[in-house]
C-alpha cells in the first residue's frame, strides 16, 4: 500500500485515458466512453499499451479505466450486468501493467455516480452505496482510491464513508469548471474539515491549467500536498446537462467541449514547472493530455 506522506515530493500521474484510447482508434460506443474499450475484448490490449506507454514516459502512478464503469453508465446502455465484470476487468489490466512495472501505483479511479461536472443531488446514503460498490471491486486491485472528477463536498463525505472498510487512503480529485466555486456552489476550503487522516491529498481534476491557478491560493491553505490533472479541453461549463448533450448526439467529448491546439508538450512542461515553483506536487494530465505531454513534465522532478 501506498505511503501516507508519498505526495509530499514531486510525483507524476498519468494523462487521459479516455480521450487516449479514442485517439488511438478505440471507437466510440454512446456514453460508454473508455468503459467501451473494457467491455470490447479486443481492445483491451489497447488499454494496457496505453498504462504502459504512461509508465514508460514517467507516470509513477496509473488510474484504472473504470471513469465510465459507474452504474449509471451502464444503465443508460443496458449493461447494469456488466458492472462488476468491468470494473474487475479494468482493474486486472491496470495490474498487468503493475506487473512489467512494479514501483508503480494504481490509483482505483472512482467517478462521480451520477452526472459529470455536476454536483450530485441525490440522497447521501444511494451515493454512498454507488462509490462503495464500485470500490468494493476495484479494491482488491488497487494501492489507493482517488476521487475523480468530484463535484461537491457532499460527494467527498459520502465517498470517505463509502471506502472506509477498505482501509486504504484516498486522494481527492475535485473539479472546478470556472472560477473558484465548485459545481455544486461551494468552495474548496469547505473539504478541510471533511478530509481525515487518510487524505493522500487534494488536486483539481480535469480543469484548466487557467482555473487551476485561480485557484492555487485556496488549495495551498488546506496544508496538504496538493496538484493537478489538466485537461485540454476548451471548457467544461455548458448551458445544458453534459451528458444529455452526450446521448445520441456525439461520439466523442471534444466535439462538446472544445480541443485547445496551443497546450503542446512544451507548454504544458511550462505549466507544470511554474506551478510545482507554487507548491503543487501532484503533477498530471487528464482529458486530451497523452504520454508525451506527461513525457514532458518528468522533466521537472
Amino acid at each position: 500500500m501506498i505511503n501516507k506522506d508519498y505526495f509530499r515530493q514531486t510525483r507524476i500521474l498519468d494523462g487521459g485515458m479516455g480521450q487516449e484510447l479514442l485517439a488511438r482508434g478505440m471507437k466510440p460506443n454512446s456514453t460508454l466512453w473508455s468503459a467501451n474499450a473494457i467491455l470490447d475484448e479486443k481492445y483491451h490490449q489497447l488499454v494496457l499499451d496505453t498504462h504502459v506507454d504512461f509508465i514508460k514516459a514517467g507516470a509513477e502512478i496509473i488510474v484504472t479505466t473504470t471513469f465510465a464503469t459507474r452504474q449509471k453508465r451502464l444503465k443508460e446502455n443496458n449493461l447494469l450486468d456488466k458492472f462488476e465484470y468491468l470494473n474487475q476487468k479494468a482493474g486486472e489490466i491496470a495490474q498487468a501493467a503493475k506487473q512489467k512495472f512494479p514501483n508503480v501505483y494504481i490509483a482505483g479511479g472512482i467517478p462521480p455516480q451520477n452526472l459529470t461536472y455536476e454536483a450530485d443531488d441525490r440522497d447521501e446514503a444511494k451515493i454512498t452505496a454507488n462509490f462503495n460498490s464500485q470500490a468494493k471491486v476495484l479494491n482488491p486491485y488497487v494501492d489507493f482510491f482517488y476521487f475523480d472528477v468530484w463535484s461537491s463536498v457532499k460527494e467527498v463525505r459520502c465517498g470517505i464513508k463509502a471506502i472506509k472498510e477498505f482501509k486504504k487512503p484516498y486522494l481527492v480529485g475535485l473539479h472546478i469548471s470556472e472560477g473558484t466555486t465548485l459545481p455544486s456552489g461551494e468552495k474548496i476550503k469547505d473539504i478541510k474539515n471533511i478530509i481525515d487522516e487518510n487524505a493522500l491529498g487534494v488536486i483539481l481534476s480535469c480543469v484548466s491549467p487557467e482555473n487551476f491557478e485561480k485557484n492555487l491560493k485556496e488549495l495551498k491553505s488546506l496544508n496538504i500536498p496538493f496538484g493537478f490533472k489538466l485537461n485540454g479541453f476548451i471548457t467544461t461549463k455548458l448551458q445544458e446537462s453534459y451528458t444529455s448533450i452526450f446521448i445520441g448526439k456525439k461520439s466523442n467529448p471534444n466535439e462538446i467541449l472544445g480541443k485547445r491546439h496551443d497546450l503542446t508538450p512544451d507548454k504544458f512542461h511550462e505549466i507544470a514547472k511554474k506551478f510545482k515553483e507554487n507548491g503543487a506536487t501532484i503533477i498530471g494530465g487528464c482529458c486530451e493530455t497523452g504520454p508525451a505531454h506527461i513525457k514532458a513534465i518528468t522533466k521537472i522532478k
